[in-house]
């Protein structure tokens, strides 16, 4: 009898359990949902335009799904269209403007890659530099350093075009990757938390050795620094593929066009002078799609390593 008395205040207490409601975590998982929704909706809608019919845009802009869905759009960012047939179709939010795809593909790889490769490397050696080696004003240096952080980007604009314009290199890739293919600020203080949680044994060893500094950062240190070697060049990678402003200053001949800049032909090229935007979705969802697998293969290592390094 004592058992069952037992079982059935147990019974009692777990349906009472269940009938309690944490208040607290369903407003935190509402949220936390309201957070996803209004972060991905936007994405969804690009994706959402570049599946619609150009005509159909403007007429069905309150519906959920996109009104007789279509590849048409990327196939015209793809250049499959001829786009002088497109002029006589007379569409009125359509334009018949196209891009050369795989040309301004390639330009926005080698600039993205020309960037992260140069400044991981650079940004690396710095960094190992501030965190290891030893020499006067050391650490007020690397904090006059650190500044540069809070100084606004486009402020370094104007100087940066006229030495661009001064070296003729208005028109180049060079002149496109040079003011942030050396190194950056953050770079190099994300790198340095994780060169001064290196163990010094091994360094200090390799130079009783007779093995140079460089020696040592090349061969001991910076393979230790796979992971956030990795996690810098995604990071750098993202930056310098999404970026807009500075490769549209510089980048003004249509051999060096990068992508982002190339989706300026689908503006303002319609009958009535609005944008294209069926076709300037189109070609956005297709610019997005290798930073999304980028981040898709690397992005749990470039989350941790990010943790980490704000424990240091």
């Amino acid at each position: 009898m004592a058992s069952l008395s037992q079982t059935k205040v147990r019974t009692a207490a777990a349906s009472e359990e269940a009938q309690h409601i944490n208040w607290g975590n369903l407003l935190l998982w509402i949220g936390v949902g309201f957070l996803i929704f209004i972060t991905l909706f936007p994405f969804y809608w690009v994706v959402r335009t570049a599946l619609s019919e150009p005509n159909s845009v403007y007429a069905y802009a309150s519906d959920f799904l996109p009104h007789d869905a279509t590849t048409f759009n990327f196939e015209r960012v793809l250049g499959m269209i001829d786009p002088a047939s497109l002029v006589g179709q007379q569409a009125t939010n359509l334009s018949a403007g196209t891009i050369n795809f795989w040309v301004y593909l390639r330009n926005s790889f080698v600039v993205a890659g020309l960037i992260t490769i140069g400044q991981t490397l650079f940004s690396s050696m710095a960094a190992y530099a501030f965190a290891r080696l030893k020499f006067p004003f050391r650490d007020q240096i690397f904090f006059l350093y650190l500044t540069g952080l809070m100084i606004p980007g486009i402020v370094l604009f104007i100087p940066n075009f006229v030495l661009i314009r001064q070296l003729g290199w208005i028109g180049t890739i060079q002149g496109i990757v040079a003011p942030t293919i050396l190194m950056t600020p953050f770079a190099v203080f994300f790198m340095r938390q994780f060169f001064l949680s290196l163990n010094k044994d091994l360094e200090e060893a390799a130079l009783l050795d007779g093995t140079t500094a460089f020696g040592v950062f090349w061969r001991i240190s910076l393979p230790l620094m796979r992971g956030p070697l990795l996690t810098m060049g995604v990071l750098t990678f993202i930056g310098a593929w999404n970026e807009y402003l500075w490769p549209f200053l510089v980048g003004r001949d249509e051999s060096v066009r990068v992508l982002t800049v190339a989706l300026n032909v689908f503006k303002s090229q319609t009958p009535q002078g609005a944008p294209d935007w069926a076709g300037l979705m189109a070609g956005t969802v297709v610019s997005i799609v290798p930073t999304i697998l980028l981040f898709l293969f690397f992005g749990r290592r470039v989350v941790d390593s990010i943790q980490f390094s704000g424990f240091k």
